[in-house]
């Protein structure tokens, strides 16, 4: 029930995200607005939904972690250490979020200098929303690599000879979202923004 709520709240988000940059982009042809403008504006939603996607995403997982992680300390307070690099790995994918806007906005030269590639170039605002929404959309990952920390906490929890093996099933979640940031790099670099 949990997953198919937060999966409608992100769908929805998206939705609202589009459907407000559409109305931003009519207004802006109805303003005499340049191709460079509309692409920074797309650019600025691809950054939007890389970081609030996967920074949704990392928070759920964070919160599953960090449920196991208290109920474990709280029992074990000598297993904090433990526990603890468990129950931070689900932050990544929101780090690839970030990473991901910060590289998308020098490109674009919205961090000062001058931009990378030609920003009239009706493909570079598109794309830019797409590189965020494969970054963002594969950092959902989170949220189950929060429900394998959950339990390898617990198994940790049990028996605190298991946490290397815990961390190695942890971590082989966010591979995905690892592909994902791979693939926004590769994108960028392509296009000329990196």
């Amino acid at each position: 029930m949990i997953k198919k709520r937060n999966g409608l709240l992100m769908v929805l988000l998206l939705v609202t995200l589009i459907m407000l940059s559409a109305s931003n982009v009519s207004a802006q042809d109805e303003a005499g607005a340049t191709q460079e403008d509309q692409n920074k504006m797309f650019l600025i939603l691809g950054c939007a939904l890389a970081i609030s996607i996967a920074g949704i995403s990392a928070a759920i997982g964070l919160s599953l972690a960090g449920s196991a992680a208290v109920a474990v300390t709280a029992e074990k307070p000598n297993l904090f250490g433990k526990v603890l690099v468990l129950s931070v790995l689900p932050m990544t994918q929101a780090v690839y979020g970030l990473l991901t806007a910060i590289l998308l906005m020098l490109g674009a030269g919205l961090l000062g200098g001058t931009a990378r590639t030609d920003m009239m170039n009706p493909v570079i605002g598109t794309a830019a929303i797409w590189i965020g929404l494969i970054v963002g959309l594969t950092g959902v990952s989170a949220i189950n690599q929060g429900m394998v920390a959950s339990s390898s906490i617990s198994a940790v929890g049990r028996n605190p000879d298991v946490a290397a093996r815990g961390i190695i099933f942890t971590v082989q979640t966010e591979t995905i979202a690892i592909f994902g940031l791979l693939a926004g790099i590769l994108l960028m670099t392509g296009l000329g923004l990196l």
